[in-house]
């Protein structure tokens, strides 16, 4: 068993067939298909089921998933240590985002990694909601995971680094009729049409918590990817209530934000494993960790 067979197999987990896989490592289909087996024998296990024209994972299989994952992480580790001797910095962190703090805190993180290690790359693979995110780091599918919640994450055995709170606002189409300043509060949205997010987010809980307050408004979209959110407000199809992260690119469109009294806040959090990271993830997490120290000074220098 050696590294380029076991990214074989997790190229056929990841792209669930040997097709796809098979064009993502460019070699023919045949030839993956010889491997596998090939390492199936040396294993003395299958690893796939084959069904019809697709595959599933044996036990074999999944139990193989997360330790190929970190053999291959390590050896990029090694890789990226002894480039380091040299001056050189490289490696690859491999994060999952839930959409907005992947607008912002993400932004401004990879942009300061990249100014301090200009040969890192990522790979940023998108989740809707913390268990995902932490079902994504815990399997090794990532070695980051950045989330927001309306409280602690249930991360177990994962390390968690709170980044900031980012308050909820209301962003409105342009031409809005809503009252004069920047705050609007739940009577203020009574009579108004609102464009949501599915049920388990920190902004379809304060919708909810506004209808049974006794605020008549009308949920007239219910959105399960966010980022269709700003384009059905900026159409004037209806409101919509977002974390301040969107904010920017709300202003930038055309869009109108006010902040929402009383205020909500949606907490974001990195989550990783507590050992095995390569040097690229650490040199990450400590970016992270001084964002972290400014947010957290923010609020004292403006009180």
């Amino acid at each position: 068993m050696d590294a380029r067979q076991l990214g074989y197999f997790l190229a056929v987990v990841d792209h669930h067939g040997f097709g796809r896989a098979a064009e993502h490592v460019h070699i023919a289909q045949p030839s993956l298909s010889q491997a596998i087996a090939t390492l199936e024998r040396e294993l003395g296990v299958s690893l796939f089921h084959r069904v019809g024209r697709g595959v599933v994972l044996s036990d074999a299989g999944r139990q193989l998933v997360e330790p190929a994952r970190q053999v291959l992480r390590d050896l990029d580790a090694a890789k990226a240590v002894a480039q380091s001797v040299k001056g050189v910095r490289r490696g690859r962190v491999d994060l999952v985002s839930m959409p907005s703090p992947g607008i912002e805190p993400l932004t401004t993180l990879l942009g300061r990694v990249a100014e301090l290690y200009p040969g890192v790359t990522f790979t940023v693979d998108g989740a809707f909601t913390p268990d995902d995110v932490v079902d994504a780091v815990r399997s090794g599918v990532a070695e980051v995971g950045l989330l927001g919640s309306a409280g602690d994450p249930h991360a177990g055995e994962l390390d968690v680094l709170p980044l900031e709170e980012q308050p909820l606002v209301l962003i409105s189409p342009p031409g809005h009729d809503l009252p004069d300043g920047d705050t609007v509060r739940p009577a203020d949205l009574a009579g108004r049409r609102l464009v949501v997010s599915q049920r388990g987010s920190l902004m379809r809980q304060l919708v909810d918590d506004i209808l049974a307050s006794g605020v008549e408004v009308r949920i007239v979209a219910e959105i399960a990817h966010r980022t269709s959110i700003l384009p059905l407000v900026l159409a004037g199809f209806g409101h919509a209530v977002m974390p301040s992260s969107w904010t920017p690119l709300a202003v930038r469109a055309g869009a109108a934000v006010h902040r929402i009294e009383p205020a909500s806040y949606l907490r974001v959090a990195l989550v990783s494993r507590t050992s095995g990271l390569t040097p690229a993830a650490r040199a990450f997490l400590d970016v992270a960790a001084a964002y972290a120290q400014e947010s957290a000074r923010e609020p004292a220098q403006k009180s």
